[in-house]
C-alpha cells in the first residue's frame, strides 16, 4: 500500500476506534488492531499517539469545512452541513463529541465553536437588533445545529431530505425567543 493510502487507513481506523471508546480509552494497539497493522507501522506514519488523534481531528475539521464551503452562510448552509456530516457520520462524531471532551484538543474544538458562533453573529446581524439576545442567539444556534445533526446521525438519518427544514424549524425557534425579548 502506498504511504499516503496507509496513513488514511489509519485515520479511519483510529476515528472508528475513538468514536467507539474515546480518546482516554483508545490505545495505540487498539487503532493498530482496527487498521489491521502493526504497532510498529502505525508508528512509521504517527509519532505519537497524540499526533496521530491530532491529525484525526484536523481531518475531520477540513472535511466538514470542505463539505460547507466558506463565506456567507444562510438557510441553505444547513443542508450542506447534514451533507458533510452524513458523508464523513464518524467525523463529525470525533470532532463535535470527542474534541470537545478532550483537553488536550479541546483548542481545536473551541476554535471551530468561536468561527462559528462569529458566522452565526454575522448571519444574525441583519435579522435582529444588535443586543444581549442576539449575542445568545448566535451562541447557542451553532450548538443547537450541532446537537441536531448528531442526533440525526445516530437514529440513522432519517427523512434525510426533510432533516434540513425540521432542524431549520428548531432553529427558527431560537430566533423567535431572541426577537420576543423586551431588552
Amino acid at each position: 500500500m502506498r504511504r499516503v493510502e496507509r496513513r488514511e487507513q489509519i485515520l479511519d481506523a483510529a476515528t472508528r476506534a475513538i468514536v467507539r471508546t474515546g480518546f482516554a480509552n483508545t490505545s495505540v494497539d487498539d487503532i493498530a488492531a482496527e487498521a489491521g497493522i502493526t504497532r510498529v507501522l502505525l508508528y512509521r506514519h504517527f509519532d505519537s499517539k497524540h499526533d496521530l488523534c491530532l491529525a484525526v481531528f484536523v481531518r475531520a475539521r477540513d472535511r466538514l469545512m470542505a463539505g460547507v464551503g466558506s463565506g456567507n452562510y444562510g438557510e441553505h448552509s444547513l443542508a450542506a452541513f447534514l451533507r458533510a456530516a452524513a458523508a464523513d457520520p464518524d467525523g463529525f462524531r470525533v470532532l463535535y463529541r470527542c474534541a470537545a471532551r478532550e483537553p488536550e484538543f479541546r483548542e481545536l474544538y473551541d476554535e471551530l465553536a468561536q468561527v462559528s458562533e462569529h458566522l452565526a453573529g454575522r448571519s444574525l446581524a441583519g435579522v435582529l437588533p444588535p443586543g444581549a439576545w442576539t449575542d445568545w442567539a448566535a451562541r447557542l444556534l451553532p450548538g443547537v445545529a450541532v446537537d441536531a445533526v448528531i442526533a440525526w446521525l445516530d437514529l440513522g438519518q432519517p427523512d434525510p431530505e426533510e432533516a434540513a427544514d425540521r432542524i431549520l424549524r428548531v432553529m427558527n425557534g431560537v430566533l423567535d425567543a431572541a426577537r420576543s425579548s423586551r431588552t
